[in-house]
């Protein structure tokens, strides 16, 4: 059996258009963990230098959100191992056959 999400998926993304909105979404949608990690993360790169890090670190933390925001992704997260094996040996065996 897997683990449901505690809080029900929306019907769309929380908006991420500032580092703190992006913060609340951590809060609601992130893993546990998250937020504190991209705090860590946005502390670590050097705002002075260059803003490309700190643009690397707010998309992957927003990719974060949005898997788990998105149904059909936490969907296919879900799938039972034994499900991904079967799809996989399926495939193999039609690309083989072709």
């Amino acid at each position: 059996m897997t683990a449901q999400p505690d809080h029900a998926t929306p019907a769309t993304p929380p908006p991420m258009r500032t580092i703190g909105e992006l913060r609340t979404a951590l809060r609601t949608w992130g893993y546990a963990g998250d937020l504190d990690a991209f705090e860590t993360e946005l502390a670590a790169a050097r705002l002075d230098d260059d803003l490309h890090p700190v643009q690397e670190v707010v998309q992957a933390y927003r990719r974060r959100v949005l898997l788990r925001a998105t149904p059909a992704a936490m969907a296919e997260l879900s799938r039972p191992a034994g499900d991904l094996q079967a799809e996989l040996r399926r495939r193999i065996a039609e690309a083989t056959a072709q």
